[in-house]
C-alpha cells in the first residue's frame, strides 16, 4: 500500500528499516531521500532505452520490454542486496512519482512476504516538502549569525558549538566548498536539489524555540544557491563578530589551507581569476611569494589586499544588527574554545 507524508518531519522520521530508491542511479545521484539505498530497477542506460521506444514505437512496447527489465533487476537485488533480511525486515520504497516501478518492486516483496510499502506521489511527493520549507515564508528559526573576517576560525568554533550541545547548520559542509575563489575541497559539490534536501532535513530537525547559529555567508556557495527561505532569515539575522590579529590569522589560514598552498602551481592558477579585481601586479606579486616558500606573507596579503576591503564592502551594504564582537589574541585550540564559550552564553542570554 502507499503511504503519506504531511510534513517533512514525519517523513524524515518514517520509523521504517530501509527506505528503498528504486529509480536509476543518474536519478538517485541527484538527490534522494536521506538514508535511502539505490536498488534501481532499471539502469540508467535501460531507462533511456524504454523512453526512446516509449517515444518512437508505442507505449505497450516500452511497457512490455520495460516491464521484462524490471522484473529481471528486482529478481537480481532479491538475490545479492536484500538475501539477507529476514521475515522481520520492514522496506519502504519509492521511485520517481510512486507509479510503476515502486509499485512493482513494493509489490513483489510483498509476495516475498516482508511487510514492504510504497510512498504516495514517490520522490516528487518528498521534493514538495522540502521545496515548501525552503521556497516557502521565512523559517520560524531564531537565526543568529557568526561573522568574521577570513582567518577568524568560524567553522572550527561552530563546530566547537555544535560539541556543546548547540544548535548548528553548518552549510559550508553542506555545500562542499568554504564560500571564496579558493574554497573548493577535496570532494565535488553535490547538486543543488541534494544539497536542499540535506538542509532541509537537517533545518527540519532543529527546535524553533532556540537559537541556530550559522557562519555568515553571500547568497552563494561555490554554485551552489543558498535558498530564499533560508537567505531571508540570514539576512534579517543578528551577528556576532569575531576578531584577531593578523598574525592569529595568517597562521590560521596557512594551516588550513595547507593541502592546498602544496600544490604551488594549482594555487597560483586559482589566483589568476583576481587579475580582474586586483591587478596583474598583486597576483605576480602573490605567485612570487608562494614560489619563494612565503606562505604566511602570501595569506597576509591576501587578506589585507582582497578579502579584507571585499568582507568591508559587504558589510556597510548590508548594515547589520551586532550582537557583540568578541576578540582572542589567538586562534589556536584554546582560542577557538574560549570564543565558542563566550559566544554559548551571549546567544542563551537573549
Amino acid at each position: 500500500m502507499a503511504i503519506s507524508f504531511n510534513t517533512l518531519t514525519d517523513f524524515i522520521a518514517h520509523g521504517y528499516d530501509t527506505v528503498i530508491d528504486v529509480r536509476s542511479p543518474a536519478e538517485f545521484a541527484e538527490d534522494h531521500v536521506p538514508g535511502a539505498i539505490n536498488l534501481p530497477v532499471l539502469s540508467n542506460e535501460e531507462r533511456a532505452e524504454v523512453g526512446t521506444i516509449y517515444k518512437q514505437v508505442s507505449p505497450f512496447d516500452a511497457r512490455k520490454i520495460g516491464g521484462a527489465l524490471v522484473a529481471q533487476n528486482t529478481a537480481r537485488h532479491l538475490r545479492e542486496s536484500l538475501a539477507h533480511h529476514d521475515g522481520a525486515w520492514r522496506p519502504l520504497v519509492y521511485c520517481w512519482r510512486g507509479g510503476q516501478r515502486s509499485g512493482f518492486f513494493g509489490a513483489f516483496l510483498r509476495e516475498v512476504g516482508w511487510r514492504a510499502e510504497t510512498i504516495d506521489g514517490g520522490y516528487r511527493s518528498f521534493r514538495r516538502l522540502v521545496h515548501d520549507l525552503l521556497y516557502g515564508d521565512t523559517l520560524p528559526h531564531r537565526i543568529v549569525l557568526l561573522d568574521g573576517n577570513t582567518g577568524t576560525a568560524k567553522t572550527e568554533i561552530l563546530k566547537r558549538l555544535r560539541e556543546m550541545g548547540e544548535q548548528v547548520l553548518d552549510l559550508e559542509g553542506l555545500a562542499v566548498h568554504r564560500g571564496s575563489l579558493l574554497g573548493g575541497m577535496d570532494r565535488p559539490q553535490p547538486a543543488q536539489k541534494g544539497f536542499e534536501t540535506e538542509l532541509a532535513a537537517q533545518i527540519a530537525r532543529l527546535d524553533p524555540a532556540r537559537p541556530v547559529l550559522v557562519e555568515a555567508e553571500s547568497s552563494k556557495i561555490g554554485r551552489i544557491n543558498l535558498p530564499p527561505a533560508l537567505w531571508s532569515a540570514m539576512i534579517a539575522a543578528p551577528r556576532i563578530e569575531i576578531s584577531a590579529p593578523m598574525a592569529a590569522r595568517a597562521a590560521h589560514i596557512a594551516q588550513d589551507y595547507r593541502a592546498q598552498l602544496d600544490d604551488t602551481e594549482g594555487f597560483i592558477a586559482k589566483l589568476q581569476p583576481l587579475r580582474q579585481f586586483r591587478g596583474h601586479a598583486a597576483v605576480d606579486r602573490w605567485a612570487d611569494m608562494l614560489r619563494a616558500g612565503d606562505r604566511i606573507g602570501l595569506v597576509t596579503a591576501l587578506m589585507q589586499d582582497h578579502y579584507d576591503p571585499t568582507y568591508a564592502k559587504s558589510r556597510a551594504e548590508k548594515s547589520p544588527e551586532v550582537m557583540a564582537t568578541l576578540r582572542s589574541e589567538t586562534l589556536d585550540p584554546a582560542g577557538q574554545a574560549a570564543l565558542a564559550t563566550e559566544i554559548r552564553a551571549r546567544i542563551r542570554e537573549t
